[in-house]
């Protein structure tokens, strides 16, 4: 299941980053000519209510998801590790204020704090503005669940006979960090990582759902699944579910992935 999850997501990624080669068109152009058309050699996909090609812009909405919430995800377990290392190392009141800081965190509904902050911004904030924004915002927000993790995994660490040995010889605390701490913390680092990567593609998904994500006209699987509104048109318009079966794929690759790398740990 590994190997094939791999594959897979190897196989979009190249897609994706191929989409100038493999979309018939840009995701901007319109062919006002054949708006809501259906598939045809020339449109695989169909075009949407603009007369915009469907399979262009499901290329490119996934090239924004797959190379910015890895991004996301990469800002959340920096700050985890900084965050959570630090608390396990320092220990005492640096450890119960970051203990109460995450429990503040994790029990806020930071979705909303999302959509809140999303919705502040212009209407007709520019699109790049609001890619940014949005997985700034996943980023930064997403970093508690992680960090009680490395945490945990540090405080185990250094409870280890090898660490006890190590400090025993004589090590200096930044020696001791870098020779053993890091290295042996990377697995961890990696898990969480590959966790934060479906949870920040589900969650743009469920902001631009409600028209709060990436801004048109630049596509995103969240924008996209807006047209499974209208579910009357789906029935009749299978292929309109070619966004929603290529995000479930995705999540369901990197949780596949995730849970390989959580066995190794």
């Amino acid at each position: 299941m590994r190997r094939v999850a791999i594959a897979l997501l190897t196989v979009i990624f190249f897609a994706t980053l191929g989409a100038d080669f493999f979309s018939p068109a840009s995701y901007e152009t319109q062919f006002r000519e054949s708006p809501n058309a259906r598939p045809t050699p020339h449109h695989p996909l169909g075009t949407d209510d603009l007369g915009r090609d469907r399979l262009a812009r499901l290329l490119y909405g996934s090239r924004i998801s797959l190379l910015l919430a890895p991004a996301a995800a990469l800002l959340a377990t920096m700050i985890a590790v900084i965050a959570g290392a630090s608390a396990a190392l320092l220990g005492g009141w640096w450890d119960r204020a970051f203990l109460s800081g995450t429990d503040l965190s994790l029990s806020l509904p930071w979705i909303f704090l999302l959509i809140t902050v999303r919705a502040l911004l212009p209407l007709d904030v520019a699109p790049l503005i609001s890619i940014a924004v949005t997985f700034l915002l996943l980023g930064a927000l997403g970093w508690a669940g992680p960090a009680r993790v490395v945490r945990a995994s540090v405080a185990h660490m250094l409870r280890s006979d090898f660490l006890l040995q190590a400090r025993a010889s004589g090590l200096s605390r930044a020696r001791l960090i870098l020779a053993h701490v890091l290295p042996n913390l990377r697995p961890v680092m990696l898990a969480q990582f590959l966790i934060s990567i479906p949870v920040f593609i589900l969650s743009e998904a469920n902001l631009g759902l409600l028209g709060l994500g990436v801004s048109e006209p630049v596509p995103s699987w969240g924008n996209l699944l807006r047209d499974l509104e209208r579910f009357s048109e789906v029935e009749s318009n299978p292929w309109l579910l070619a966004p929603a079966a290529m995000l479930i794929a995705v999540v369901i690759c990197f949780q596949i992935l995730a849970r390989r790398q959580e066995t190794h740990i």
